[in-house]
């Protein structure tokens, strides 16, 4: 591939996981922070719940931790059984949103700077059994299909709460 192609693929890639993250947020746009933490399905997660999750588990775990290899991230998957599905009452719903409005810009950061060909710098032994992806390239993508099944997700919940729809057909 081209060196032009490669910045080609970094753009498409940078392109869609910007829009599927603006369709997380945009699909919530207007709820009030009882209609975030509603259970919408039999499940019991929330709105909330699943943008922690992207915040944490997709956003964090993968561009920081296996990208990237930050120690403290890494250090967090081994000591930690948080359930990023879990929001506690106590935590503002902004809170949520703010981490994951920041974790998209670390995650922005990293994927600047790093070869999509490379492979990542910590993967988590075990974690997936004998799963594993062996690029960078292979890492962002899982985000963004990981990402884009979740937007879905939150249109079936936001329609359950309210009856919008993100793109109503006409």
């Amino acid at each position: 591939m081209t060196h032009l192609g490669l910045r080609g693929e970094r753009a498409a890639l940078s392109a869609g996981l910007t829009d599927a993250r603006q369709h997380v947020l945009g699909v919530l746009d207007g709820l009030d922070d009882e209609a975030l933490r509603r259970p919408t399905l039999p499940s019991g997660w929330s709105c909330l719940g699943l943008v922690r999750h992207l915040a944490l588990d997709d956003e964090r775990f993968w561009f920081r931790g296996v990208i990237a290899g930050e120690r403290t991230v890494i250090d967090a998957v081994h000591l930690s059984a948080d359930n990023a599905w879990r929001v506690a009452a106590d935590v503002p719903a902004q809170e949520v949103l703010g981490t994951y409005r920041r974790e998209i810009g670390h995650a922005d950061e990293i994927m600047a700077g790093v070869d999509l060909d490379a492979a990542p710098a910590w993967w988590p032994a075990g974690l997936f059994g004998e799963w594993r992806l062996h690029t960078v390239r292979e890492v962002v993508f899982h985000v963004l299909i990981e990402t884009a099944c979740h937007a879905g997700h939150l249109d079936a919940a936001r329609e359950l709460i309210d009856g919008r729809l993100w793109l109503a057909l006409t």
